[in-house]
């Protein structure tokens, strides 16, 4: 058994890693940047190199590349430069999951822009129109939902973990 600093065992941590992956593939996921985001999510600084990546999950630079730029623009991870060097580390914060679900609302008030124009040039009074008209009440419904819901997140964060 091979462990790391902390005295984990290494080959459990992988099974996770490419376990809670499968996980993400399965909701929808591309393979590579679920990956690359369950590895960051288990490294204790929740950041790594890109050739840290490519070495613990044996893939080239390239696909650690185009892994990282889909969770980039995800809002899923971050890009740093490492001071003094050209080299980039991927980071993934303790609040991704609430980026990455606010970041969705800006995806819904456009849905609901295109949905408002599409009731409009379809008419509201025809079957499309309705049924265009249902579709954009249920997003205006979740994405209200979605901002209340968050909000209880920050205070139930706060309670469980303490500001940052």
């Amino acid at each position: 058994m091979t462990t790391d600093a902390m005295g984990r065992d290494q080959e459990a941590v992988s099974k996770f890693v490419e376990s809670f992956a499968a996980q993400l593939v399965e909701a929808g996921m591309q393979r590579m940047p679920a990956r690359i985001f369950a590895a960051l999510l288990s490294s204790d600084p929740g950041t790594l190199t890109s050739a840290e990546l490519g070495e613990q999950l044996q893939v080239s630079p390239a696909a650690v590349s185009g892994g990282v730029r889909y969770l980039a623009q995800q809002h899923m991870v971050a890009r740093e430069r490492e001071p003094g060097s050209r080299r980039e580390r991927y980071r993934v914060h303790s609040n991704q999951w609430y980026e990455a679900l606010t970041n969705r609302e800006a995806v819904l008030k456009r849905w609901e822009g295109a949905l408002r124009e599409g009731v409009s040039s379809l008419g509201a009074d025809t079957p499309a129109g309705r049924r265009m008209a249902e579709t954009l009440a249920f997003f205006e419904f979740v994405d209200g939902e979605i901002a209340q819901m968050m909000e209880r997140w920050r205070v139930h964060r706060d309670e469980l973990f303490g500001r940052d």
